[in-house]
């Protein structure tokens, strides 16, 4: 008797293991489920097979040949178009002269097809079906039979009301070749849907076997892998390849194995593995030919396809791992994870629970999956970053993800506590900021929502309200495609690392707190936030001073929201104010930093204006150009307010981030100031700025901090304050700034696997020895050229260099030396020595 194999399955429920393979080819215990199945029909006496195809059948061709070395004759039907199960076997109708049997090469099982071939011919039917009593009948077809076996009744996938018998179609079937004559040529035609009730109603005899053994559809990820610990408990007889050892245990071929102790039963072993000094093969583990397991590696409850690579100290736990993957050392992948072929799964990187990553991808160094993987090349580090939740819309930041993060927001504050949120311009930050808004109110915390309204704005509401946090969304300065979740802190500081931890560990976690229906949060809209921003930020500065003084100045808006506020406050100064790019709702274009510099030096020149001020799109920084329409670089501008606050006789500390030019501090000297470092984080920057005394806090960049109205970067209070400290003065801007001395500071980024930067931390440590080291942040080192500073950062795999010397020349000499030293360790084995040194 002839058998055909349907083995045209495409297995969308398993991907990602079936993104490129066919569902036939997918592993258990080291070989395709369909050699599995061929073994088995000849095993019964089959040797003449059909195998029909449709779904990447150059896959199984190539694997399969003729069958000459399964023992078997094989022969192919390809389907050019689908066909559905009864038309892909109609296509070899030709072959099929007699009797034969069908069966899936996609369903594991050990049923006596002889048994099954037997009771047909017993029974004279035109067709018999193999059945199979299974506990929940609910996935499957159904089929009824009465005492004798005939069938009465189908049913396909049932509700638990239409459940009569707990027998399902296992779709293995012994067919009359006469039947295949009902089968349509023009249209996909289903064997166990049309063409056996069809024969049920034509009065043909149609029989139920109910068989013995094991039988187990490989429809999802959760079956497949328990075809495979079931293969290990020996639930199901299949010719497993290798030597069986104590318990359970299938060694094969060629296996490098440094302990036997390591290996836990039941596992398989395939062949031409290697298994490194205390690295553990737990329990239920199977893997494929060629996986190699570095020292402290450890598998359990895990299928790992061939060519695998698992790293030092790697855990894969519960999970499924394709073919020649590279999991780096000390990566963890948790219960329910599948990872298709070829991926990369990054050092010290976690996939949680229940993840897919499809084929040809890259989890980069630390990262945290907490989702599919399927369209992107590239799983970034992390979600959180130091200061903000940072991703592309709608791939890293989805509705879903960002509903989760306020969620998490909410369940970090206490219940009944009031949050304000506020967004940019467009319509990415709408949808991000009404998820987020969402999250917070579910957990039983109330949202003060500001709409579209510059941050300064919400730091302000939430420094005066009393609220428990805020929530900004904007666009990245860097890309446009990347929205930024900002969060801050009373009052109105950005939020700490320790408040962004909390918010995170919930986020994985997911330890959410939900609130009963009549406890949900309210959502209020204030109607004056901006006004009192407003009239707050006017009592601070000297009002007659400026108005007396009558400053012209350009004002470029790069389209943001602040133009909704600083009108109202120049208005109330006295300003001439020339506007450039104001806000013009949701889809305004971008403007660069490049042509809102470019247009703002032409309005000056135009105009005969004092200054021209750029903002950012956030409305936080503040860019300058002077009278004669040049633009004034960022490291002068913070030296200039650091001038102009000496002069004014102001007394008080100055915060500025450790990384900043060393020029400040004798710049101030002689006047009331003193400066205070911070770590190079705008978290703490603007935490030092909350602290006692301090009058001004700034950075590089246009960042700039007056913690007498707020302890945060805000362009439209920096410039007011400018203009109060310029207000006094007979000199035009460019003669202040050209009086400024020059900052020699240079900064370089080197490229740092997350697992390499504690190992350059030590060395440079270690070799610094000796001398005047500060490790405020980072590890700065001064000596008498300048300073050097090796800092890692927290969010990327990167360490930054900095250096400043009494000469530019001296600068960059420092970096050079520095850079090199880094680039040295980076570079090293995992004890910081050179490959040279080995």
């Amino acid at each position: 008797m002839k058998a055909v194999v349907m083995a045209g399955g495409e297995g969308t429920r398993l991907r990602p293991l079936t993104s490129n393979q066919p569902k036939p080819m997918v592993p258990i215990v080291g070989k395709p489920c369909m050699e599995h199945i061929v073994e088995l029909l000849r095993a019964h006496g089959f040797e003449d097979i059909i195998v029909t195809l449709a779904f990447m059948p150059q896959a199984i061709r190539g694997y399969f040949g003729a069958g000459e070395t399964h023992g078997v004759s094989i022969r192919y039907s390809v389907e050019e178009s689908p066909a559905g199960t009864a038309g892909s076997v109609k296509l070899a109708e030709g072959a099929l002269e007699e009797p034969f049997l069908v069966i899936s090469g996609d369903a594991l099982c050990d049923i006596d097809l002889g048994e099954l071939v037997r009771f047909h011919q017993e029974k004279e039917a035109v067709v018999t079906i193999g059945l199979k009593h299974v506990d929940n009948p609910l996935e499957f077809g159904i089929v009824v039979t009465d005492a004798d076996g005939r069938v009465e009744r189908f049913l396909e996938k049932p509700s638990w009301g239409q459940v009569f018998t707990d027998t399902i179609n296992t779709g293995i079937y012994v067919l009359d070749p006469e039947v295949l004559r009902h089968v349509p040529t023009d249209r996909p035609f289903d064997f166990s849907k049309e063409l056996f009730p069809l024969l049920l109603e034509m009065g043909r005899p149609i029989y139920g076997y109910v068989a013995e053994g094991y039988w187990q559809d490989i429809g999802n990820l959760d079956q497949y892998r328990q075809a495979n610990f079931d293969a290990l408990d020996e639930r199901v007889r299949l010719d497993i390849q290798g030597i069986r050892l104590r318990g359970n245990i299938w060694v094969g071929e060629g296996v490098e194995l440094a302990d036997l102790e390591s290996v836990e039963g039941p596992a398989f072993v395939g062949n031409y593995c290697r298994i490194g000094p205390r690295a553990s093969v737990g329990p239920y583990s199977v893997l494929s030919t060629s996986v190699t397991l570095r020292d402290h590696a450890r598998t359990v409850r895990s299928v790992i396809d061939s060519a695998t690579y698992v790293g030092r100290s790697a855990l894969i736990e519960g999970a499924i791992v394709g073919k020649s993957c590279d999991i780096r050392p000390h990566a963890r992948l948790h219960e329910g994870v599948a990872v298709g072929d070829s991926c990369t799964i990054g050092e010290q990187s976690v996939v949680l629970p229940g993840v897919r990553i499809y084929p040809f991808k890259e989890v980069e160094s630390g990262a945290v999956v907490d989702r599919h993987l399927i369209w992107e090349s590239r799983m970034p580090s992390r979600l959180f970053g130091r200061d903000a939740v940072a991703g592309l819309i709608n791939v890293d930041l989805t509705p879903e993800t960002t509903l989760r993060i306020g969620i998490a927001l909410g369940t970090a504050l206490k219940r009944g506590e009031r949050v304000v949120t506020s967004r940019a311009a467009p319509p990415a930050c709408r949808l991000l900021k009404r998820a987020v808004l969402s999250g917070v109110i579910s957990t039983g915390v109330h949202v003060a929502d500001l709409h579209v309204m510059a941050p300064a704005v919400n730091r302000h509401f939430l420094k005066n309200e009393g609220m428990g946090a805020g929530v900004h969304v904007r666009p990245s300065a860097q890309d446009p495609e990347v929205m930024e979740i900002q969060f801050f802190e009373p009052p109105g500081i950005q939020a700490s690392p320790e408040f962004i931890k909390e918010i995170e560990k919930h986020f994985q976690r997911q330890e959410f707190r939900r609130a009963a229906y009549d406890e949900v949060g309210t959502i209020t809209s204030p109607a004056r936030a901006a006004e009192g921003y407003v009239a707050d930020l006017i009592r601070t500065v000297d009002v007659d001073a400026i108005r007396a003084h009558g400053f012209r100045v350009v004002v470029e808006y790069s389209h943001s929201a602040v133009s909704l506020v600083l009108p109202l406050v120049l208005g109330a100064l006295g300003v001439e104010a020339i506007a450039a790019h104001p806000y013009a709702g949701e889809y305004s274009p971008r403007v660069t930093l490049g042509e809102a510099l470019g247009q703002t030096k032409r309005l000056v020149a135009a105009a005969g204006a004092h200054l021209g001020v750029v903002l950012d799109e956030s409305g936080e920084r503040l860019y300058l150009v002077d009278e004669h329409a040049h633009e004034v670089p960022v490291e002068q501008e913070l030296l200039l307010f650091l001038s102009l606050l000496a002069m004014d006789g102001k007394a008080g500390a100055l915060a500025l981030p450790t990384t900043v030019t060393s020029l400040a501090e004798p710049l101030v000297k002689g006047s009331a100031l003193e400066v205070r470092r911070t770590p190079a984080s705008l978290s703490a920057l603007t935490r030092a700025a909350a602290g006692d005394n301090v009058v001004f806090a700034g950075s590089i960049g246009g960042g700039f901090v007056f913690p007498d109205f707020l302890p945060a970067y805000d362009g439209v209070a920096s410039l007011c304050k400018l203009l109060e400290l310029l207000a006094p003065l007979d000199k035009p801007l460019s003669e202040l700034v050209a009086s400024l001395p020059v900052s020699t500071v240079v900064h370089r980024e080197v490229r740092c696997p997350w697992a390499r930067k504690g190992a350059v931390m030590r060395v440079l440590t270690e070799r610094m020895k000796g001398k005047k080291v500060d490790t405020l942040d980072g590890i700065k080192v001064f000596e008498r050229r300048g300073w050097a500073q090796v800092l890692p950062d927290p969010d990327e795999p990167l360490v930054h260099v900095y250096a400043e010397g009494k000469t530019p020349a001296d600068g960059e000499s420092l970096e050079a030396e520095f850079l090199a030293l880094v680039e040295e360790v980076v570079g090293a084995d995992g004890d910081g020595a050179t490959p040279e040194e080995l």
